[in-house]
């Protein structure tokens, strides 16, 4: 057989799966004999069919599956070389010589095993074969056809040609495939999507050329396979049947759609509540304030919960200074523990850290020894296990005296070193604990908020895995001082939201490496006002203040805006809760028809009535794509028709942001913080981009467009304007 090399490598070692047999079926459910054991196919919800491998003894799955199965009815029928699975207007076929499979939206092939052959008319690879510890699953693609999902990527949203590994890491700079966020879940606008149930590493070539460049691949490092292939009429449809399988967000607090203000770090209360008065007296709306890592707690002993005593005598007194003010607090932690802190060994006895092979806890190190001496807020620490439910109460109920001080919500870092070679209390490996780990973490901390905090129950967390969503917010971790860390830091949120998480912020100013120019940090402010939540933060000072008066003059403006839009983001966010449609929306799920759109991919929509331009680049260049349609410049006060191709200079001080004609923006007032704001829906302004269409709802329940155009029970203050 004539191979590329690195499919050679990539197979080795497998077993391929040949003859197939149909074994028993009922209504609900059709059993095959294979090489490798017993697979059962089942209807799990309308338009969505599983096929797992069944094994005596099944591995923890960690609840990423929110749903139940509804036992759909199928039917199952022989045709030539194998069997056909059917299910309302999805069918899969399963055949023999080699095992293979074909996916079918209604009478539509939409999917079907890789179909790469060599000179000898051999399969270049085998469509499903196993080995011990993993899986190979080949799949074919038509030219041109594109995949989205599998997680938060930098990189093209289009993941076709591309290697990616759905493995949690920490993706400093944001210039690699690393990501914070992954998940195996892939969907093309061909209406097919496919999520591999596995909290274990899966990587995926997807038309990756140096495998296969019509062939999509999977490897499993799981040595279970449970697939769920899902067939939609649409992106909206596709994601809202995966997030029935994973779950969906819930409602992030009202607050949490304000400006959250932080730097890296303020090192005292002083120093905080001092950025936080001057936030007061310049008139710069915020909501919350965090102190991240390094600011609130001693770094050689961290993370025990503790207050710094010297900088932090009166935390409580200092919290409520916050409060007075209108802002609240944001702490950061992480589920790790310095060897040097006296709770060390009290918990290594109880068994509370994740062990080595030989009982003993295992130590995670940054760095080599004697280097981590050098850096005392990264010592060596060992990881909370969560999978014993003593640690997981003993951490979850460390929070109740940091929310009973009036503490709102935690920042949730970290989460992504857990090695393969560890042992849970569980059971299970490393190899399998690692992306799952970060769904057990966000999930104490989220039920801590809801047991304890005194405000709605969030999280601002940077890693998850599939089924994450559930536990919002997240945020896009550390980018790059620079405008390509702006693009990706765009990109991030978008492939997240295309892949189930409706939540996303990122660094305005950027993190890490190089100071950041105020031109920069103006377009990167605006970019993020302009998304599901705010927050700037960064390694050195991000108040708007230290970029000049012409920068803070912009951002004040642009932070009005951001709390006139709370009312509509209220709405984005209820309607994810309810679909799982993400607040920032990607062209291609939000114009699947319309394939010169989804080339653009700095550019979304916000909800469904604004479309968004961020500018990337310096000098305030921007190229952008407006669908079929009109769209009305809101800052030009102009009607612009699509579709179209278009290129301008935009001035420092807005952003292209184009109301889409038919659709309806509710706007509040501009205050200091939410908590000027009216219980409920507080509207100022509705603006109505042309002719509004029947039916149309605002984020109240209550108010609905009726046939002549006007809006119900719209309190009499509040002003209608029609573009």
């Amino acid at each position: 057989m004539i191979l590329h090399h690195e499919g050679i490598i990539l197979q080795k070692g497998f077993e391929a799966l040949e003859a197939i047999s149909l074994k028993e079926h009922s209504a609900q459910r059709a059993m095959f004999s294979t090489l490798a054991g017993d697979f059962e196919v089942s209807c799990y919800a309308p338009g969505i069919l599983r096929m797992r491998l069944v094994v005596e003894q099944s591995q923890p799955d960690y609840g990423i599956l929110s749903s139940t199965a509804e036992n759909t009815l199928l039917s199952v029928t022989d045709i030539p070389g194998g069997y056909r699975i059917q299910s309302g207007h999805c069918s899969l076929e399963i055949l023999s010589g080699p095992m293979r499979i074909r996916f079918f939206r209604g009478k539509k092939l939409v999917l079907q095993s890789a179909t790469d052959r060599t000179i000898e008319g051999q399969l270049r690879f085998s469509p499903f074969a196993k080995r011990a510890d993993s899986w190979l699953v080949a799949l074919g693609l038509e030219s041109n056809e594109p995949v989205y999902g599998l997680g938060e990527k930098w990189a093209a949203l289009n993941r076709r040609g591309q290697l990616i590994h759905n493995w949690n890491e920490d993706a400093t700079t944001l210039n690699s495939e690393l990501s914070y966020k992954n998940t195996p879940f892939a969907w093309s606008p061909e209406g097919w999507g496919l999520f591999t149930h596995t909290p274990s590493k899966v990587t995926h070539g997807v038309g990756y050329p140096q495998w296969s460049h019509r062939s999509y691949i999977l490897q499993v490092f799981d040595a279970e396979l449970d697939i769920f292939f899902l067939a939609a009429d649409n992106p909206r449809q596709m994601i809202e049947r995966y997030t029935h399988l994973t779950g969906r967000a819930a409602l992030p607090p009202r607050w949490s759609y304000g400006m959250w203000i932080s730097r890296a770090y303020y090192q005292t209360a002083e120093i905080a509540l001092e950025v936080a008065n001057k936030l007061r007296e310049h008139k710069i709306p915020c909501d919350v304030l965090l102190l991240d890592g390094r600011a609130w707690h001693t770094m050689e002993d961290r993370f025990d919960f503790q207050w710094d005593a010297e900088r932090y005598p009166d935390p409580a007194g200092f919290v409520q200074k916050l409060r007075n003010l209108g802002i609240r607090l944001n702490l950061w932690e992480y589920s790790y523990l310095s060897t040097r802190n006296p709770l060390f060994n009290e918990l290594s006895e109880k068994g509370y850290f994740l062990k080595k092979t030989s009982g003993e806890p295992y130590i995670h190190r940054w760095f080599s020894w004697p280097y981590d001496k050098q850096w005392p807020h990264l010592m060596p620490s060992g990881i909370i296990d969560f999978t014993n439910p003593d640690a997981y109460n003993w951490f979850r109920d460390q929070h109740k005296k940091l929310f009973d001080i009036g503490v709102s919500v935690m920042k949730t870092d970290y989460g992504e070193a857990v090695p393969d070679d560890i042992v849970a209390f569980n059971g299970d490996s490393g190899q399998r604990l690692h992306n799952v780990y970060t769904h057990l973490y966000n999930q104490c901390v989220y039920e801590a908020a809801e047991m304890y905090s005194q405000d709605e129950p969030m999280v601002w967390g940077r890693a998850a895995w599939a089924g994450g969503q559930r536990f919002p917010i997240q945020w896009g971790g550390d980018p790059q001082c620079d405008w390509e860390g702006l693009a990706a830091s765009i990109r991030g949120g978008l492939s997240w939201g295309m892949s189930g998480g409706p939540f996303f912020a990122h660094d305005i100013g950027g993190f890490a490496i190089g100071n950041v120019e105020p031109e920069l940090y103006i377009r990167w402010a605006q970019a993020g006002i302009m998304s599901s939540h705010t927050r700037f933060h960064g390694l050195g000072e991000r108040e708007p203040w230290i970029y000049g008066e012409e920068a803070e003059n912009i951002v004040r403006k642009w932070l009005g805006w951001r709390y006139r839009l709370i009312p509509y983001l209220q709405g984005c966010a209820l309607e994810a809760s309810e679909t799982g449609m993400p607040v920032m929306r990607a062209m291609p799920l939000a114009f699947p028809g319309e394939r010169l759109a989804w080339q653009f991919d700095q550019q979304y929509m916000l909800g469904s009535s604004l479309l968004v331009v961020p500018i990337v680049t310096p000098g305030g260049q921007v190229r952008y794509y407006l669908p079929e349609g009109k769209w009305f410049d809101i800052w030009k006060q102009i009607w612009v028709e699509g579709p179209g191709f278009f290129e301008e200079t935009i001035p420092l001080d807005y952003i292209p942001i184009f109301g889409k004609e038919g659709a309806i923006l509710p706007l509040g007032p501009a205050v200091q913080h939410t908590g000027e704001l009216k219980p409920g829906l507080h509207l100022s302004e509705v603006w109505i981009f042309g002719a509004p269409k029947q039916g149309l709802q605002l984020p109240d329940l209550d108010l609905v467009v009726m046939s002549d155009g006007k809006i119900s029970n719209l309190p009499v203050d509040v002003n209608v304007q029609n573009k």
